[in-house]
């Protein structure tokens, strides 16, 4: 699970990114939801579908033959901009979804431009990228309609969707089941299949590397299947 590159946080530097990819290419196959799994799979998934995704990090995933699960929060994504790219990639973390009508996302005709690559899926991160917990939440309007919004803008099946800060309960996952076959929250644990772990995906946290294999080692590989086993034995 990344981000951004070069951004404030919630990123990665993009040298040691491009090395991270490298490394990636060198030890595992990418893989997209869904897609046959062997020992060395490993699904790349990158939220909130950033404009810095299509100018930084989509020509490394064509540099590299790399696929990748990009989740898209539906409200944000412009038809198509004028503004340019420095522009729109110099806006802090924070300040991107308050100026989304700048173009501080991609635009659904850079979505279809990688859609047509195929190195890049899409799944819904909801409408409004909110918490999907709280009161008053609109659930058809995040899970259905955004699907919806997405499939008719982009003339593709979305079948993944990304909970919004990892939030979610039961009844939610519920809920979301009926419309995605794969549903991914953060939880930096470990699993062998696209089923999950008590019906979600779990995604390692891939933002801040400080080397390019860090989140490959031994030791943190460990972590991650243990974490797995441990959410696997209770309710979540």
């Amino acid at each position: 699970m990344y981000h951004h590159v070069n951004s404030d946080r919630c990123s990665n530097d993009l040298a040691i990114f491009e090395e991270h990819l490298k490394y990636i290419k060198a030890n595992f196959k990418t893989i997209f939801p869904g897609e046959t799994i062997s020992k060395k799979s490993v699904c790349l998934t990158f939220d909130d579908a950033y404009a810095d995704f299509y100018f930084l990090i989509f020509p490394l995933l064509k540099k590299y033959n790399l696929k990748a699960l990009l989740a898209i929060p539906s409200k944000y994504i412009l038809d198509d901009t004028d503004e340019l790219a420095e522009n729109r990639m110099n806006f802090e973390h924070n300040d991107l979804f308050l100026n989304y009508e700048k173009a501080t996302f991609c635009t659904y005709e850079e979505l279809k431009q990688m859609r047509d690559s195929g190195l890049v899926v899409f799944g819904s991160h909801s409408h409004s990228h909110i918490n999907l917990l709280e009161e008053n939440v609109n659930l058809d309007l995040e899970l259905r309609v955004s699907k919806e919004i997405l499939e008719d803008k982009l003339d593709t099946k979305i079948e993944s969707f990304v909970f919004p800060f990892g939030k979610y309960n039961q009844n939610i996952l519920k809920e979301a089941k009926r419309h995605y076959k794969y549903n991914f929250r953060i939880g930096n644990a470990m699993h062998k299949d696209f089923n999950g772990i008590n019906g979600a995906i779990y995604r390692v946290d891939g933002d801040e590397l400080k080397t390019p294999d860090e989140i490959f080692k031994t030791t943190k590989l460990l972590k991650y299947k243990f974490k797995g086993l441990v959410k696997r034995l209770g309710r979540k």
